[in-house]
């Protein structure tokens, strides 16, 4: 273009006001073609557009590149925030719902069960089998007796008089456990008629005030402890004798049955309220040629766990 056509072209003309959407905006007025914006104008407040009521809907004007970006990033952190929230939330939940015992890592409460040592059988005779095994028919426990009494849980105290004459106890002693003069000579002369040959025991208390006694009887054979056991001493639903400061005795069903030891049966007795003297628990094992009585008293509360514990113990020394 000449300088000549360059002086004569008229000025431009002043824009009108924008109506409907501004064309600097880069919106199309077709639907379907897409916004070709350089930049997005900067529109001074008073210039914006006054929309009538009756005038058709706006186009929403289309965000830029950049602004995209950052709009999906921020998007994509808010998400992730979500995400981990819940996650912490359910995890919070579901530690709180669970069960003390169920949580990786705490410690779960003591059950009250007594710290006895490590036990093991004595030593049987060269050439003698077990109790149980298919040659010994008679059921003999070949092993010392005295060796097969459970020894007393560490703290506790030992009760001497148990101790008796070389390790045995006579049998005078294991009958004051029991009270009703008649019903104990009737035991006395019980235990002479089938054969008693000698006892083994040991005592103990424990620093709650439990007492704790096991008798270990061995008779000649199996069969003898086994009719004792289930007609005259310990029948299922009460013992047959009374112990000393105890009140009436039922048969304890909430001993677990899991905890029986094979071959060895045994009747277990709790005391019903209103307790005695004292609160007893006792049970009687039948294991081959040996009969086995375990008492626990206390004149606070006998708990279940370290009799159990004791009973359970006792049955595998003989098994």
């Amino acid at each position: 273009m000449t300088e000549q056509q360059q002086a004569e072209a008229p000025e431009p003309a002043e824009a009108p006001e924008p109506a409907g959407v501004p064309e600097a905006a880069g919106v199309p007025e077709q639907p379907g073609v897409p916004p070709m914006p350089d930049a997005p104008p900067v529109v001074s407040p008073d210039a914006l557009p006054v929309v009538s009521p009756d005038a058709p809907p706006l186009v929403p004007q289309a965000v830029p590149k950049k602004d995209r970006r950052v709009l999906r990033a921020v998007l994509r952190w808010t998400a992730a925030v979500v995400v981990f929230a819940a996650a912490g939330a359910g995890t919070a939940y579901g530690i709180t719902g669970m069960e003390r015992t169920d949580v990786p890592g705490l410690k779960t409460q003591a059950d009250g069960r007594w710290d006895y040592p490590t036990l093991t059988r004595p030593p049987l005779p060269s050439g003698s089998p077990g109790p149980f095994a298919d040659e010994n028919k008679a059921g003999s426990h070949y092993a010392d007796l005295r060796a097969l009494v459970l020894p007393q849980p560490e703290g506790a105290s030992g009760n001497k008089a148990l101790n008796g004459a070389g390790g045995w106890l006579p049998t005078k002693d294991f009958l004051a456990e029991f009270t009703d003069k008649e019903r104990v000579d009737a035991l006395r002369q019980t235990l002479t008629d089938n054969g008693l040959r000698h006892i083994a025991a040991r005592g103990w208390t424990t620093a709650d005030g439990t007492r704790t006694r096991v008798y270990l009887l061995q008779f000649d054979t199996a069969a003898v402890v086994d009719d004792l056991f289930s007609r005259d001493i310990a029948p299922y639903s009460a013992p047959g004798y009374a112990v000393r400061g105890a009140g009436n005795s039922a048969a304890d069903d909430d001993f677990p049955s899991e905890a029986r030891v094979e071959n060895i049966p045994y009747s277990v007795y709790a005391e019903t309220r209103p307790y005695g003297v004292e609160q007893v628990r006792q049970a009687y094992l039948s294991a081959g040629d040996v009969l086995a009585v375990i008492v626990q008293s206390s004149k606070n509360v006998v708990h279940e766990v370290p009799f159990q514990q004791t009973v359970i113990l006792q049955s595998e020394l003989l098994g």
